[in-house]
């Protein structure tokens, strides 16, 4: 018998504590993916079946697919049929980017159970706000399912500016935004959405602090290059590589925890980054690697690099260690290039520039500007910080 759990999620109150039952009746779809399971590791979208049965009209299924089977960077999902309940899916990511409007003429109600990893350009925040914008305009109420941000209430920027909108960044957020995903919904609703009908089930037994192994709970991976919660740690600053020619570690065992290319001479970094970071000050060590990519970025190469190994998880700062490592990189190797568009539906600006978002951090990476890097990572979110205290549902 699985023992219950020390935190219990919002898809486990709905249905332990009967909140499901005023739904009964209502038309229902469901927003999630192969993570959004229970702690007996039922998937949710089976559970929603044996509750609501025929009125289970819909599962909408974010970037990588129902299964989390598809790679990144626009490789399509298409709709299909779920083989044990045999509900339609409607993807969100390639044939559409949001509900069309004959999918919301058939429901009442929208419920979300996603999996986020606490990071502005995870794309399955703005699916959400996609849908929001959808069920507002078609008075469709939403219930959020919530789940723990995997890398907790730990704030740290560049704030997004308004012109480098995309689909990895629809709203002003930091790149750690420290929300879970129910919290991230009432921001949105109170910015933009103030006349969607929003409920958000909250989950019981959990801190704004927790990290994920405080949570004691299995890591379901939710996206095929997300394999371990310490993938998510590291995440918001090694997801920046995307915008380069490093290799941050897709086709391999270990994505974004290892990072490197064909043209880095790894004595010559040890020496380089040895002169910046101290594993006491930052938490984590670089630890000088090789490895060969099975598909991606220098498929088949042997890339020349390091893993991240951090020891010390609330003393590591993963924005700031990446743009770090990007200067010095930029600094001594001619052949580093930024990637050219398109990049995630967007086709007029480079991938680095959506990724980072952020004007001056972009001239300072460029070599144009120097600037106070900590100002716009940390010191400047006095207001976001101010902002999210209103919406925060834990504490």
């Amino acid at each position: 018998m699985i023992k219950s759990p020390k935190v219990l999620y919002g898809v486990e109150r709905f249905f332990k504590e009967g909140a499901f039952k005023k739904y009964q009746g209502k038309k229902i779809a469901l927003l999630c993916n192969q993570a959004s399971i229970d702690y007996t590791f039922k998937p949710v979208f089976i559970l929603f079946k044996e509750y609501f049965k025929k009125n289970f009209k819909f599962i909408f299924s974010p970037q990588h697919g129902l299964f989390s089977e598809k790679q990144a960077n626009m490789v399509s999902s298409e709709d299909e049929i779920e083989p044990f309940t045999q509900t339609p899916v409607v993807s969100l990511y390639g044939p559409r980017l949001k509900p069309e409007d004959e999918h919301l003429d058939e429901i009442d109600v929208v419920f979300v159970d996603l999996q986020e990893v606490g990071c502005r350009v995870y794309t399955y925040i703005w699916s959400l706000y996609l849908l929001m914008k959808a069920c507002e305009k078609k008075e469709k109420k939403i219930v959020i399912l919530d789940r723990p941000n995997p890398i907790g209430s730990q704030i740290e920027g560049p704030l997004l500016e308004s012109s480098y909108r995309s689909f990895v960044g629809m709203d002003i957020l930091p790149m750690k935004h420290g929300l879970t995903i129910g919290e991230l919904a009432n921001l949105f609703k109170n910015r933009n959405f103030k006349h969607l009908n929003l409920k958000i089930i909250k989950m019981k037994g959990y801190k704004k602090e927790f990290l994920f192994p405080e949570t004691e709970r299995p890591w379901i991976f939710p996206s095929p290059n997300m394999p371990t919660w310490e993938t998510a740690l590291v995440y918001p600053g090694q997801v920046l590589l995307e915008g380069t020619n490093l290799s941050e570690g897709r086709g391999t065992t270990n994505p974004f925890l290892i990072f490197g290319a064909p043209y880095l001479n790894i004595k010559k970094l040890v020496f380089l980054f040895q002169k910046i970071f101290k594993p006491e000050k930052d938490g984590f060590i670089l630890r000088p690697i090789a490895f060969e990519p099975v598909f991606d970025k220098w498929k088949e190469k042997r890339c020349y690099g390091f893993q991240i190994h951090v020891f010390d998880y609330r003393k590591f700062k993963p924005v700031k260690t990446t743009l770090l490592i990007l200067k010095v990189i930029k600094e001594n190797y001619e052949e580093f290039k930024f990637l050219e568009k398109p990049y995630e539906f967007e086709r007029e600006k480079k991938p680095i520039e959506i990724l980072i978002g952020n004007s001056q951090i972009l001239k300072w990476l460029e070599g144009k500007e120097e600037i106070d890097l900590d100002f716009y990572l940390y010191y400047n979110l006095k207001n976001y910080l101010q902002e999210i205290e209103n919406i925060r549902l834990y504490h």
